[in-house]
């Protein structure tokens, strides 16, 4: 029987005696778990890669690596360093529990004014930590790691060919920190400019009533829910709880709102147009200068019990069906209504100050306590009114 001592490429130290038998397959997983490495080629003390187990003799010293070059660990880098002043002497970093084997000059030159350069630069200046192995002890992620190690090595920027494009974006944010921790100035406008590449183009399609569903469901009730602007054009929003969420200059053009809570919602210079909310509940919803035109508003309920009153100042609200809406106390004020229909609306105590209802039908409106003064009510028709309408109410 055959015996070796085993030791971990370059490193003298730490040796194991083993016994050979079988093929070399068997000496590289004994290997493995002798060094705790993963053992792949065997190389004798002047660096002869051995590729046949008949080729090792009884007491030989072999060196087992994990697919590195050969490093002999008799070689005084410190003396070719001060005769050369090249600092080409091989190193091997252990980053978060993975190896990577360099020469001392790819950490030093490329960014001489980095934490790296500092750290090896000069031997043992920092007191940087070393393995059983001898590998310098870095603890930063590895991943992230490796694209600064190449970049050192040629000056390129390079990822994985397989990461897709979210991946890539991630993978370019981590490095730029490593970047950034280990002072690689010049490379952090490469990553800067290479996250800024890799982002999506901007989506613009609208918002689906199942993307809708998911966010609200992961929002607490109680917390405000911005939509300000988004974009949910011909959505099927009807019959949701959308209370106090906030809709302004949100595109909402031909949605189906109907039977919605929009109760306090904001929906300032909203586009609403087309959009059907019939039924919806509207108390103390804001609708300032929004766009309304040709939307449907029938049987909805803009009457706040607590007194909180709906504000639709501004509006445009041409040729709205809000027939049999609930509209106690409404601010309409310098609204357009023309051509709307408002047949059966409570409009008790409503602000319709400066409104145009030119062509309205108010048929069998309750318009007591309304205020028209200055409002436009040319071609209006104003049949089977609930209380009669006094002229001070539409006074100039």
């Amino acid at each position: 029987m055959r015996r070796v001592t085993l030791f971990v490429n370059g490193s003298a130290r730490n040796g194991k005696v083993v016994a050979v038998y079988g093929t070399l397959s068997d000496l590289l997983s004994v290997a493995s778990n002798k060094l705790g490495i993963k053992a792949t080629s065997v190389y004798n003390g002047k660096g002869g890669l051995i590729d046949d187990i008949a080729l090792i003799r009884d007491d030989d010293v072999l060196f087992v690596c994990e697919g590195e070059p050969f490093i002999d660990p008799q070689t005084d880098g410190r003396a070719q360093e001060e005769l050369t002043g090249s600092h080409t002497d091989w190193l091997t970093l252990n980053v978060g529990g993975r190896y990577f084997t360099t020469t001392r000059s790819t950490l030093v030159n490329k960014e001489p004014d980095s934490m790296l350069a500092h750290m090896f630069k000069d031997k043992d200046a920092w007191g940087n930590k070393q393995d059983p192995r001898g590998a310098f002890l870095i603890d930063r992620s590895p991943e992230y790691f490796e694209p600064i190690l190449n970049y050192l090595r040629h000056g390129q920027l390079i990822v994985n060919d397989g990461i897709n494009l979210l991946g890539s974006s991630t993978l370019f944010a981590g490095v730029l920190e490593e970047a950034r921790f280990f002072g690689i100035d010049s490379l952090i406008e490469h990553l800067e400019v290479a996250i800024k590449n890799s982002q999506p183009a901007e989506d613009h399609s609208p918002i689906s009533r199942k993307e809708f569903v998911r966010f609200l469901l992961a929002t607490p009730t109680k917390s405000e829910l911005r939509c300000q602007g988004l974009n949910f054009s011909g959505a099927d929003l009807s019959r949701l709880d959308l209370r106090y969420i906030n809709f302004k200059m949100a595109n909402l053009s031909r949605c189906n709102l109907a039977h919605a809570n929009l109760c306090c919602a904001n929906l300032e210079r909203a586009d609403l147009s087309g959009s059907v909310l019939d039924c919806a509940n509207l108390q103390g919803v804001k609708m300032l200068c929004s766009n309304a035109e040709g939307a449907s508003l029938k049987g909805c309920n803009f009457e706040d019990p607590s007194g909180l009153k709906a504000n639709l100042e501004g509006e445009f609200l041409l040729g709205v069906d809000m027939e049999g809406s609930q509209m106690t106390g409404i601010n309409l004020r310098v609204a357009t209504l023309k051509n709307a229909k408002l047949k059966n609306c409570n409009l008790r105590g409503a602000t319709l100050a400066g409104t145009d209802l030119e062509n309205c039908d108010l048929s069998g409106c309750d318009l007591q306590e309304a205020n028209l003064r200055g409002s436009n009510v040319k071609g209006a028709i104003f049949e089977e009114m609930l209380t009669p309408l006094h002229m001070s109410q539409s006074v100039r």
